[in-house]
């Protein structure tokens, strides 16, 4: 019998497997999907807010701005990047600006520091590309930008490596509980085994994202609903982040926090997002409309950045509760705690989240002894680092399979040595996303046109599978393919266009 069963696999299940992992229990955690981070995880704004937007007294407010903190020590430990580049949230008009100082108060009493208003001269010299609309802005150092789902993967691999148990392509269908613990139904996936499995655990952490509703019915908790919202991104080259220098926000409505231009850790420019509630849950579809009306909104924070240098378009979705706030709560069962409608700022509060739910567990009766043995460390797997013109690497492009410096993936220049130490970490991996995301093969512009079979070869002679059946990439999210063209990004400039000429 587990102590504790997590399912969820996202960063919020992932940071609380590896609190657990401090610990001696036996604790299993039970993902759907083929790797961790697939769902809002791998596709939100990658952003560590600052913690002056969530309302003063909530529990967002709480855990947003402690969880931030925790992020350089995390991050020092667990090497899954981190850059502390500030935000600003500009204001265009003197309402906007008035709602700038609600924000700066709602900062302060969060407790974060360094909040200020700076107006429109010294905003032109912290950013030169900003939009002329501007009048002023509210500077919060404390604003970071990380990669979301390499920090999943890190939490994740050093969870395993304390000895947590984890269980891909494993999805609940069922929990019971008697005589004081839960019997867990697992229908295995991608398999031809029909009967569900089962497994014991004196505790369940519920942190199954946009389907944590569905996992509380199963216990006979339907408090709560949750209301999956949309959120649709471009993201432009690596390097278009240098045209600004931190995040730029727009003066939030009751929507959200408005359509955003950020720097991404790796120096891609990213866009976005909108926000829709939408019905289905797991629709990452993106709209061209939409999109174009992404662009143009940004265009009025920052004019000046190429369309002509998207190369994706994606979409993720955000869990939000019908309450509107985080449920980190213990259900009436007993021994079963949700960490539910985690939407923004989930990723900036995940750790503390995680520490929060551990307080439940203990206050639920889990005795938490310390392990002497911990290690706290995971060694990283990859890092930005200039990309060299492809003439001055086309000797180490053409090295064969074998030879660790055959450079894989000419885009983003990843070596055959990174892509093998990312197979052998402990989680199995048998997709093209997987060592994607940890490695950065594929991410460029020609997103996997060129690595695919490479990487393809590597996993299959690194795995007890075949090529055949090494899972390709998800096809994106929609209307821009995964390698764009001329063609896709004038229908873009042709829709931004059509929108302007409608305002005016």
């Amino acid at each position: 019998m587990y102590d504790v069963c997590i399912i969820g696999g996202g960063v919020v299940g992932c940071a609380i497997a590896r609190e657990l992992a401090r610990y001696k229990l036996r604790t299993v955690l039970c993902e759907k999907s083929v790797d961790v981070s697939n769902g809002a995880t791998k596709a939100n704004s990658a952003i560590v807010h600052g913690g002056y937007t969530a309302t003063h007294g909530t529990v967002k407010g709480e855990l947003s701005i402690r969880g931030n903190r925790m992020f350089d020590r995390l991050n020092e430990e667990l090497n899954f990047g981190l850059n502390r580049c500030g935000s600003l949230v500009l204001a265009f008009s003197n309402e906007e600006r008035s709602s700038l100082e609600t924000l700066l108060q709602n900062g302060k009493l969060n407790g974060v520091k360094g909040l200020r208003i700076v107006e429109r001269e010294e905003l032109e010299k912290m950013e030169p590309e900003v939009g002329p609309e501007a009048v002023a802005a509210l500077h919060c150092p404390e604003t970071a930008v990380t990669s979301p789902y390499e920090m999943c993967i890190a939490l994740a691999e050093n969870a395993v490596t304390n000895g947590l148990d984890l269980r891909l392509e494993s999805e609940v269908v069922g929990i019971e509980k008697t005589d004081g613990a839960f019997t867990v139904q697992i229908a295995p996936q991608n398999t031809s085994e029909n009967t569900p499995q089962k497994l014991s655990a004196r505790y369940v952490v519920n942190a199954a994202g946009v389907y944590s509703d569905r996992i509380a019915a199963m216990v006979g908790d339907t408090s709560f609903r949750i209301l999956p919202r949309q959120g649709q991104y471009l993201i432009l080259r690596r390097g278009d982040g240098k045209l600004i220098n931190s995040v730029i926000f727009q003066t939030p409505t009751k929507r959200g926090k408005g359509i955003l231009v950020t720097p991404t850790y790796w120096g891609n420019l990213m866009i976005g997002p909108n926000s829709e509630e939408i019905p289905e849950r797991e629709d990452v579809s993106t709209n061209s409309e939409i999109l174009a009306y992404i662009v143009e909104k940004a265009r009025r924070s920052v004019p000046g950045f190429k369309l002509s240098h998207v190369i994706r378009s994606f979409s993720g979705i955000r869990a939000t509760s019908d309450s509107k706030e985080f449920i980190i709560e213990e259900a009436p069962i007993g021994g079963f705690i949700h960490a539910a409608g985690i939407d923004s700022p989930g990723l900036t509060s995940s750790p503390a989240i995680a520490v929060k739910v551990l307080k439940l567990l203990e206050t639920s009766g889990l005795t938490l002894e310390e392990k002497a043995d911990f290690n706290p460390k995971r060694p990283g797997i990859n890092s930005p680092h200039p990309l060299q013109p492809i003439k001055e690497v086309q000797d180490l492009i053409d090295l064969p399979e074998g030879n660790p410096e055959r450079i894989v993936c000419r885009c983003e220049q990843v070596r055959e040595k990174t892509i093998l130490d990312a197979l052998q970490r402990g989680i199995p991996i048998k997709s093209l996303d997987a060592v994607k995301r940890r490695t950065r093969a594929g991410m460029g512009s020609c997103q996997g046109t060129f690595c695919g079979p490479r990487v393809r070869t590597l996993i299959a002679h690194t795995t007890d599978i075949s090529e055949e059946e090494v899972l390709p990439r998800s096809g994106g999210s929609g209307v821009l393919p995964e390698r764009v063209s001329g063609k896709d990004l004038r229908s873009l400039e042709e829709q931004e266009k059509d929108l302007k000429r409608e305002q005016q």
